[in-house]
């Protein structure tokens, strides 16, 4: 079996049986990756192993509960390859991921994502579901069919890049904190930087969690990373859940200022949770 050297690294907090999956993914590929770091926010490092490639978990402690972005940028500087493959704890990778990927990152300098497909709930308690993912997923709405890619449709599920791409963009800006905007800002820094955003056919599976939308369990982290992504780039991110905060009546946005009028009550959270 073939072992190409790049490292993927993922993101934890609280998500143990889908990085176990995420895990067994790769297990399952096609090429293993040289290293698989795990990087647990504010949790201990977990313990999971493989025959085929080292996992390497460790803790980060930060003061804010889910410190996405500077974890991001602490995984990367865990790496021991100069290419990096940034996996959410969610995804589970194809067969082919790891060197696509490897293949992608060699034959440009670009920021590269790769497509996700959205799998149906208890999809991964179906017995042998790793070669039945394609029939029991969907493809993501937005990016299904996109071979070229606007920096403002960015995402960290599924991405890959040189550690010194990752450099020059800059890493992830951690003044957004929580939930929210750091994807759109990251794309941004890559466009401002001069990185080509492209896309590499290595698909991965997103599982299956409870969501919400528009996402009212984050509302505060929503409306300070807003302002902030405001702040830098002079244009609102996320504007269709701004606008459906304020349609709800909880906030008054014009002349470029956003004003909470009410926080979400615990009902209209609830009601918010998508089924399915």
């Amino acid at each position: 079996m073939n072992i190409i050297p790049i490292s993927v690294l993922t993101i934890v907090k609280s998500r143990q049986e889908a990085l176990r999956n995420l895990v067994l993914g790769l297990d399952n590929a096609e090429s293993y990756p040289a290293e698989l770091i795990i990087v647990n926010m504010n949790e201990p490092a977990s313990e999971l192993v493989s025959e085929n490639f080292p996992i390497r978990s460790v803790r980060f402690d930060d003061a804010e509960r889910l410190p996405l972005a500077a974890a991001r940028n602490f995984a990367a500087k865990q790496a021991a390859h100069p290419f990096m493959i940034f996996l959410d704890v969610d995804c589970i990778p194809s067969p082919d991921l790891v060197e696509k990927y490897f293949n992608a990152c060699q034959a440009g300098a670009h920021l590269w994502i790769g497509p996700v497909r959205y799998l149906r709930q208890e999809a991964t308690a179906e017995n042998g579901f790793l070669s039945k993912m394609w029939e029991l997923s969907t493809p993501d709405p937005v990016r299904a069919d996109l071979r070229e890619v606007n920096h403002a449709l960015f995402w960290s599920l599924n991405f890959a890049c040189s550690q010194e791409t990752y450099e020059r963009i800059g890493g992830f800006d951690t003044r957004f904190t929580g939930y929210g905007a750091e994807d759109t800002d990251f794309g941004f820094a890559a466009r401002k930087q001069g990185v080509e955003l492209s896309v590499a056919d290595a698909v991965a599976f997103h599982q299956y969690h409870p969501s919400y939308n528009p996402p009212l369990n984050h509302f505060e982290d929503i409306l300070i990373n807003a302002r902030t992504f405001f702040n830098k780039w002079q244009i609102w991110p996320m504007e269709g859940w701004l606008r459906k905060f304020e349609n709800a009546g909880l906030i008054k946005w014009e002349n470029d200022e956003i004003t909470i009028l009410r926080r979400p009550t615990e009902t209209e959270v609830n009601q918010a949770l998508k089924s399915g």
